[in-house]
């Protein structure tokens, strides 16, 4: 059972028992999945089960007479389900819980009946007699519908229609109706009005001898499904067995014989019966080699009453004789009566069908007859089931025209992969559906699905591939056989994608390719990038010209050593909706409660900057968007994000580290804000770079050389597929996107050390246009322009950037951010060392090293450390 089938489940149960508060789903799914065991319930457990049950309930009569009801439906699952309720019935807590919870439930449905029926009394009024008729036809139909099957026309129909309405480009063929409307087509027993006259002796008056052979002669006629002249067939309603009428008058020691004999005509209607209606277009293949097999047994049968009429022809046939003959026919018949009838209850097609019948095949063992001929209607049923496999395990294609194989097939287009951020396409173009599943190929459906779907990968590449190993897989009792098939088709599907991917279109050749640009693998390309582009990206989303990047990002790429890379054309430029932050707490808060509050907060309109709204692109073509689909893709880019917005940061602060050099011309040097403004950029510069530091070459970089080996072992598409998601949600988690109080702190440190910047710039600017203003004119025009540059409106400036007119106001404004800061980068420190020794995050540990390399915050970060713990003690 996958996680979100348990997930559906556990949630399904907890609206049914009306469970509130607590863990939550989430809880029981956790405890559900440690306590996971592949048991398969076995027969002897289910019987234990079933014996427990019966011996607990207060009515047993009842609960065998539903159980054999549904099991004769062919239910799937009964057995688990009976073993779960004996477990329950020995777990009195959990009984008395439920009992209780129903009490509850019963006390408020009454509630709500009263006060429904309390408005309904005001309001009623006498019926009329036509309404009243109404209301019986109605309450009539619905009796009849639930107790009476549909008819054979009106079932027929729907299946007919529901198969049509999934593929409507290839209807179901049907039989003309003079086929239906012909009743002496089918080979059963003509009922209706009697037209024959009452004959004018009675057989009971016969001597016994003459008795006997005038019912061995109506006999004859009844096993062919003719009625006789003392032997008559009553009319059947639904799946009833065919009872018949014996003349009173006649012998008891004869009728006594022929009431044992008339079984074997009983059963061979409703074989008959079952032949012809499963024989439609509608019910599948499955059924339709069911019923040939089915037919080829009644020929042989109706072979045997040839040979007996040939007997009493020849005045050598008597009646016990007949029942001597018969009697070997008899256990046969009514197998294969009981198989019709249960199929047609459960109404069973496809992968039920021969589910059905594998499980019959098993139960007769110790019955060397029965299990023959029930193997023997296994074998033959499953053959049209085993061809549609092979075609499917061998070649990936599925020819399925009556929806009976376990694989569904959904129209999805592969070119819309690069948009789909829920990986739809590998998940959803394919899928099993549990109620087709033989109960014999249940282990290996997994296999079975993925199998088809690396072949089909190919094929739809354009390379016909057949697997080597292909052998017809037949029906037998030891699994093994083709298990053992499926198996190497298996590995050879596996094999050939794996390769495919991994040599023709050199999947590790593309990842590495990303890796250059989204995780910054290529140094000497961003300085050039960022170089050429800063001016560009300064300003406004709407104001950037998309070409002009491209093209610097071209030019960029030639003018590195990104040049050697093949792919490097794939390389596109994406301007985002959001910024990085906003983009990574709106995805952290889906299907959480802040998500609301989220989404509706960013609905303002905020002027973002193209250093803001920039991101890389990547174009990545079929079969390689299996791996590097658009999800993938986007976590990439939330990592280059958040890198890029560090990298920015990084050049800004050495931007005020040169500009600090122009201070010395001048008497700046002598204040105490300067050498408090130099040391407080030193600290953020440190900080901004130790945690590239530790983003690069402590979590991306090892944790990219273990995807990469694990590469080099994964034997099949899906390991590959799951070794990529778990190294990018690696990333994601150590490097502090998927926490949000980590993620709201950082961004606040980033902001305080990009206002810093700013404010740097804008006081430098200021001061050399005051000094310089005497002695270099064109200069100060110039300075001006900077000025009016710099001053231009962003998201992170507020209210740091008010004009500094002395030494003292600038003092004041450094030391507000040196507080900010350091307040900041201690909350940051001591959330990480909360979530390192609570959470087990070893990996986080090391920033508190790098960070706190000469323990300058260790006695602050112990002294809140106690401060919490007297807080939690108290």
């Amino acid at each position: 059972m996958s996680e979100f089938r348990i997930h559906h489940d556990v949630n399904e149960l907890l609206s049914l028992l009306h469970v509130r508060g607590g863990d939550g789903a989430e809880g029981y799914i956790d405890l559900l999945q440690k306590h996971r065991t592949p048991y398969v319930t076995t027969t002897v457990s289910a019987h234990s089960a079933k014996v427990k049950l019966v011996e607990f309930s207060k009515t047993p009569e009842d609960f065998l007479r539903k159980y054999e009801e549904l099991k004769s439906k062919n239910v799937r699952n009964l057995d688990p389900l009976l073993y779960l309720l004996s477990k329950l019935c020995e777990d009195k807590e959990t009984l008395q819980f439920l009992q209780q919870n129903a009490k509850e439930r019963s006390e408020s449905s009454a509630n709500t009946t009263t006060t429904t029926s309390y408005t309904a009394s005001q309001t009623s009024t006498k019926m009329s007699m036509q309404e009243l008729d109404e209301l019986r036809k109605k309450l009539g139909n619905v009796t009849a519908s639930s107790n009476a099957p549909l008819p054979a026309e009106v079932t027929r129909k729907m299946l007919r229609d529901k198969h049509n309405k999934k593929n409507p480009t290839q209807p179901n063929p049907v039989f003309p109706n003079w086929v239906y409307d012909r009743p002496a087509l089918i080979g059963d027993f003509i009922t209706g009005p009697a037209t024959a006259a009452d004959p004018a002796v009675t057989v009971g008056t016969l001597p016994l001898p003459t008795q006997e052979q005038a019912l061995v002669e109506d006999l004859l006629f009844v096993l062919i499904g003719v009625d006789g002249r003392d032997i008559t067939a009553q009319p059947v309603l639904g799946r009833q067995n065919r009872s018949f009428i014996v003349d009173s008058t006649l012998d008891m020691s004869i009728k006594e014989l022929v009431n044992r004999i008339l079984p074997v005509a009983s059963y061979y209607s409703t074989i008959t019966r079952f032949i012809e209606e499963k024989s439609s277009f509608e019910y599948g293949q499955v059924n339709h080699a069911l019923t040939a097999a089915m037919r080829n047994l009644m020929k042989e049968y109706l072979i045997l009453v040839t040979q007996l009429e040939h007997l009493q022809r020849q005045g050598l046939l008597t009646l016990q004789k007949l029942w001597f003959y018969i009697q070997p026919t008899m256990r046969t018949m009514e197998i294969l009566a009981s198989i019709a009838s249960s199929v047609d209850k459960g109404e069973c097609m496809g992968g039920s069908t021969l589910s059905f019948l594998h499980d019959r095949t098993f139960n007769y063992t110790g019955d060397s007859q029965a299990q023959e001929l029930c193997l023997y209607l296994t074998k033959a049923a499953s053959v049209p089931y085993f061809e549609i496999l092979e075609k499917w395990i061998y070649r990936g294609i599925i020819k399925d025209p009556y929806s009976e194989f376990m694989v569904e097939e959904h129209e999805l287009q592969k070119e819309k992969i690069q948009e789909d951020y829920n990986d739809k396409y590998w998940d959803q173009r394919y899928t099993i559906v549990q109620h087709r599943i033989p109960s014999f190929l249940q282990k290996m459906a997994d296999k079975i699905l993925s199998t088809g779907k690396y072949l089909n990968v190919v094929r739809e590449c354009g390379r016909d591939v057949t697997c080597p190993d292909a052998k017809e897989v037949l029906y037998t009792l030891k699994e093994r056989a083709y298990v053992e098939q499926i198996e190497k088709a298996y590995n050879y599907a596996s094999k050939v994608l794996l390769d495919f991917l991994m040599e023709e279109k050199e999947l590790v050749s593309r990842l590495r390719s990303i890796k250059h640009y989204f995780l910054m693998d290529k140094g000497d390309f961003f300085v050039h990038f960022m170089d050429l582009t800063e001016e560009e990206l300064k300003k406004p989303v709407d104001d950037i010209v998309p070409p002009r990047l491209e093209a610097l990002l071209e030019l960029a790429l030639r003018m590195s050593t990104a040049n050697t890379d093949p792919f490097k054309d794939d390389l596109k430029i994406d301007l985002m909706p959001h910024d990085v932050i906003t983009q990574l707490l709106r995805v952290l808060a889906i299907e959480t409660k802040q998500e609301k509050a989220i989404i509706n907060a960013d609905q303002t309109d905020v002027a973002l900057s193209g250093l803001e709204a920039f991101s890389f692109d990547y174009i990545v073509k079929w079969p390689l968007s299996l791996i590097i689909n658009r999800k993938a893709l986007t976590r990439y880019q939330m990592l280059f994000r958040h890198m890029f917005s560090c990298k920015h940061v990084e050049r800004l602060l050495c931007n005020v580290w040169i500009s600090n050099k122009d201070f010395k011309e001048y008497s700046l040097h002598s204040a105490k804000w300067f050498s408090a403004a130099f040391a407080l950029r030193q600290r953020m510069l440190n900080f901004v770079q130790n945690i590239q530091y530790y983003m690069m070459f402590e979590v991306m970089e090892p944790t990219w050389h273990i995807m990469e080996n694990n590469l080099k072992t994964a034997s099949n598409i899906d390991d590959v597929l799951c070794h990529h998601t778990s190294f990018l949600d690696n990333c994601l988690k150590d490097c502090m996107l998927t926490n949000p109080e980590l993620l709201r702190i950082f961004s606040k440190l980033m902001s305080v050390c990009f206002m810093f910047t700013n404010c740097m710039q804008s006081m430098r600017l200021e001061r050399l246009s005051q000094q310089g203003a005497t002695d270099e004119p064109p200069a100060q025009s110039e300075a001006a322009e900077d000025v009016e540059k710099k001053r231009q409106p962003t998201k992170f400036l507020s209210d740091h950037a008010d004009a500094v007119q002395s030494d003292a106001g600038l003092e004041v404004t450094i030391g507000k951010f040196d507080s900010n800061f350091s307040t900041l980068l201690l909350e940051l420190l001591d959330k990480l060392s909360i979530y390192s020794t609570n959470d087990c995050e070893h990996s986080m540990i090391s920033i508190i090293y790098r960070l706190d390399f000469n323990g300058f915050y260790t006695e602050r970060l112990e002294k809140m450390a106690v401060e919490r713990s007297q807080k939690a003690a108290a």
